[in-house]
């Protein structure tokens, strides 16, 4: 079977000219390929993310601005300053995110207490922060990285899966307050992508499962997608960047399934 990738139509560098968008996690994975795709269309992007000098580097090749923050310090979040960034944010793009595998009788609570305040909470307080302004200038595009663990549970990941559930509450509720003000929440939920963080639960599921970790993606990560591959990241900015976009203003309170066909059963 053709496995070829299908290539989006080129992004117009127009699209966003004049917004400014805050990308957490936005040094490497999804956040990296938001933060190039939002900038190719013309928006002014924050790199947020924890590895400060990866951030200052991406800022750097796309002509934005870097903010170095440890997100899972959640009273922190509470109050920002002005190099966040996210007080002037048109766009806030929720990328930020780990995962950990374990048994639930055997997963660390630190550890899962570490995922939720990483994924709910600071997604929380930052869109918190966010919203007046964007109420202000009666334009606002929340979008929050979720996952097909958003829609579907997988056993060993209930951290993961409940976290990702509760940003899609989160982001239900801020469509139907932001609506009257011009601002849109969605989620995306692609399933499993080419990314460092997926590299490292493969080599975790293949522990838990004692497998070889070639195995790994064939037996477990596709079975469920009817598209035998990996989800690109580009993939996922490209809808993101549609989504932040003037074209997507009655697209809100949604849940964007990018998993080939995982949750279509």
């Amino acid at each position: 079977m053709d496995q070829t990738i299908a290539r989006t139509p080129p992004i117009q560098p127009d699209t966003l000219a004049g917004r400014r968008a805050v990308v957490t996690g936005g040094a490497s994975g999804i956040g990296a390929a938001c933060v190039r795709a939002l900038a190719a269309a013309g928006a002014r992007v924050t790199v947020c993310d924890l590895d400060g000098d990866a951030a200052r580097t991406l800022a750097a090749e796309v002509g934005g601005a870097a903010w170095a923050v440890d997100l899972s310090d959640t009273a922190a979040l509470e109050e920002l300053d002005e190099a966040s960034g996210v007080h002037e944010a048109d766009i806030l793009v929720n990328s930020a995110g780990i995962q950990r595998v374990a048994p639930l009788h055997e997963f660390d609570p630190e550890a899962w207490r570490l995922m939720h305040r990483l994924m709910v909470e600071s997604p929380f307080l930052l869109i918190r922060a966010a919203l007046p302004g964007m109420y202000q200038r009666g334009f606002g595009r929340i979008l929050n990285i979720s996952s097909v663990h958003g829609l579907r549970a997988s056993p060993f990941k209930s951290a993961y899966v409940a976290a990702k559930h509760a940003l899609e509450g989160l982001s239900k509720v801020t469509a139907l307050e932001g609506a009257e003000h011009g601002v849109t929440s969605n989620c995306l939920n692609p399933a499993y992508v080419r990314t460092p963080l997926v590299e490292k639960q493969i080599a975790d599921q293949a522990r838990i499962h004692s497998i070889d970790e070639d195995q790994v993606i064939e037996q477990i990560m596709l079975t469920e997608s009817a598209v035998k591959r990996l989800v690109e990241p580009e993939e996922v900015a490209s809808l993101a960047t549609w989504l932040a976009s003037d074209a997507a203003g009655m697209v809100t309170g949604t849940s964007y399934a990018i998993d080939g066909g995982w949750s279509a059963s």
